[in-house]
């Protein structure tokens, strides 16, 4: 519907025009509803008004739901109390405009004056009730409701099961959710996106997958919803492989020019190490929303390509597509990575021209932003000047500039301050045991660490994702759980016999425990990286693409083992390329490696060459710093080196 002008030349002044009936505007009216097309809405309601048919009650209750849906509760609040004898349509309308609105306790007060004037409720009064669009907070009302359905005996409805998996999975009560799923006697296409998309919401993105061959086994024929969070997934898991299936089942099924579709594949390969094939599908959607620019605009910055993602920026004003919040994050975390400190100042100064409030996490990435460049007391003026009281995100992250450039006073600082907001987070706690350990200082570490252990609190191991066909391995720090275990350990131990005869000394500062030198190196040798490097060598050909995903930064021991390792070999080596991921609080880490092939001049390229050209951007050239690498050209250098290290690492590996 182009707006209202064409109604106005179809059906002309129901005089002279095909004449129409409160039936007719009424089905005109859920349709703009559908569209959420508000000024069609408008356009049909003044036609009812003149022609005296807007009074009818289905007219009324559809111009109830159009308003809601649009987000104009006041007004459909005020049209519903002009329906003389609201009948049950209309009491769910209304109480569904003002759940998908968020006044949830006016939906619910709604409900009970219903029930109180001897209204009966159905699965559609259920459906509109549960706060599935504002969930939080809510979970013993969606249980209440949950209850008021399997009295009502209307909980077995495909609808209802439907949205209170939706509803359960969103407030992370997964099991609930899972085994409303399994129990349904039916289950439509809504529902196993529901529980799909309920996995990959709380993180089971392996759940996830598992349920999506499940349905494809069962011949149950996905559509764009069920794709996204299928994309999703792959993403999170770095599932590079089964991405790739999706992608040709998009094509089979010709969703490609579905916009969300896209910008979920779009998704995928940025966070899966593809930034080519990302900025390929970018460049060619024929549309694009905020979402799609703020999904390549991150993907360059999680590759360290902070000018390709403020050029992005620019296309975006340029275009004409205002920014949101997302955005600026987005380009604020690219800046971070890449060190363009102040590109970084000028784009957080940019937001308010824009009329965007910042929130903790804009305040947030620009102390990161200081921290990375290692302007830690600039980081601290920046928050002690906040026009608002700084949470512990901003601390947070000044406490995490604070462990990597060994900065002991500053570190106490933001501990103290950071603790006082937030004292149940184990994964500041043990940064600061961290600090303490790497300084020397054992006491006051295994003080902290106490402390955590009497409070009874569990941080999550350190652990390593790698990608073999279609399969997802976990390796953690020490891991013998492998049935190759033995291989690779073997493997392990080949290569330091190699490395120690070439003067190899691992960094046991990395070892945050008062233990001997030779029990440290020990602890270091099997960090989950280099075990799941070793099982992918083992089970790859060369050439193969490999994927590690680490939920934790790589640490130096790590960085050096694979750096000094790649002096065993010069030439002939596979290209990777390391891509730092968020997910949350969670940094994740691509490896991808493939070998060179023979360039123009007919010889094979270095892999410091290689993988500059690589990272380079696609538009535009880019200027080399020290050893090949492409510094400044919107690369994170310390991520890069990681990954030249791990590239020559490889090649190491596969020419033994």
């Amino acid at each position: 519907m182009g707006g209202w002008g064409g109604f106005g030349g179809v059906w002309g002044d129901g005089e002279e025009g095909v004449r129409f009936d409160s039936t007719s505007l009424a089905a005109v009216i859920r349709v703009a509803g559908e569209l959420m097309e508000v000024r069609v809405g408008l356009g049909v309601q003044c036609m009812g008004i003149k022609s005296g048919l807007c009074g009818h009650g289905f007219v009324l209750t559809g111009l109830v739901s159009l308003y809601s849906k649009c987000g104009d509760v006041d007004t459909a609040r005020f049209l519903f109390e002009q329906i003389e004898r609201p009948d049950f349509v209309s009491w769910n309308a209304m109480i569904s405009g003002y759940s998908c609105n968020g006044e949830t306790e006016s939906a619910v007060r709604l409900f009970r004056e219903l029930l109180h004037s001897g209204g009966e409720a159905n699965s559609s009064t259920i459906v509109g009730l549960l706060p599935v669009f504002s969930p939080f907070g809510h979970l013993e009302l969606c249980r209440c409701i949950h209850g008021f359905a399997v009295k009502s005996g209307v909980d077995s409805n495909v609808s209802v099961s439907t949205a209170l998996t939706t509803v359960y999975s969103r407030l992370n009560e997964i099991e609930f959710a899972t085994q409303l799923f399994d129990e349904a006697p039916e289950k439509s296409l809504e529902s196993w996106n529901a529980m799909i998309s309920g996995y990959t919401q709380n993180g089971l993105t392996e759940m996830a997958i598992s349920l999506f061959r499940r349905m494809q086994t069962l011949k149950v024929q996905p559509n764009p919803v069920t794709i996204t969070s299928i994309l999703s997934a792959c993403a999170q898991l770095g599932a590079v492989t089964l991405g790739k299936w999706v992608h040709e089942l998009i094509v089979r099924e010709n969703f490609q020019s579905n916009i969300y579709v896209s910008t979920a594949l779009i998704d995928m390969y940025a966070k899966c190490g593809s930034i080519r094939e990302a900025q390929i599908l970018f460049d060619t959607m024929p549309e694009k929303n905020v979402v799609s620019w703020n999904a390549m605009i991150s993907g360059y910055g999680l590759h360290g390509l902070g000018h390709e993602a403020l050029r992005l920026f620019d296309e975006m004003s340029k275009a004409g597509v205002s920014p949101n919040g997302v955005t600026f994050l987005a380009a604020l975390y690219a800046c971070s990575h890449a060190g363009l400190v102040r590109e970084g100042e000028k784009i957080f100064q940019l937001m308010s021209d824009y009329g965007i409030t910042r929130g903790p996490e804009h305040y947030a990435c620009l102390v990161d932003l200081f921290g990375r460049a290692g302007k830690l007391e600039e980081a601290l003026e920046f928050i002690k000047g906040m026009p608002v009281e700084p949470g512990p995100a901003e601390w947070g992250a000044l406490l995490g500039a604070c462990m990597v450039h060994k900065n002991k006073a500053l570190a106490q600082i933001a501990s103290d301050n950071l603790f006082k907001l937030d004292s149940e987070s184990v994964g500041y706690h043990v940064l600061l045991s961290n600090i303490h350990s790497s300084d020397g200082n054992y006491r006051e570490a295994a003080m902290v660490r106490q402390a955590v252990k009497k409070r009874k609190m569990s941080k999550a191991p350190g652990c390593t994702l790698i990608e073999i066909g279609e399969t997802v391995y976990t390796f953690i720090s020490g891991d013998r759980s492998h049935p190759q275990s033995t291989a690779i350990y073997a493997m392990l131990e080949k290569l330091m016999g190699k490395m120690r005869e070439a003067g190899f000394q691992p960094e046991t500062d990395m070892a945050l425990h008062d233990v001997e030198e030779e029990e440290k190196e020990q602890m270091v040798k099997v960090h989950s990286e280099k075990l799941a490097i070793a099982f992918g060598l083992i089970n790859t050909k060369p050439g193969t693409e490999i994927t590690i995903i680490k939920n934790l930064r790589v640490c130096l021991d790590c960085h050096n083992w694979t750096k000094f390792m790649s002096k065993l070999t010069q030439t002939g080596m596979p290209v990777m390329k390391l891509v730092p991921t968020t997910d949350g609080s969670t940094n994740k880490a691509t490896v991808y490696a493939g070998v060179p092939e023979k360039g123009d001049t007919g010889k094979n390229l270095g892999v410091s060459e290689w993988l500059s050209e690589a990272l380079r951007p696609l538009k535009g050239k880019g200027r080399r710093g020290k050893g090949g690498l492409a510094q400044h050209q919107g690369t994170d250098v310390l991520h890069v080196k990681e990954a030249m290290d791990v590239a020559k690492a490889l090649a190491s590996l596969k020419s033994s």
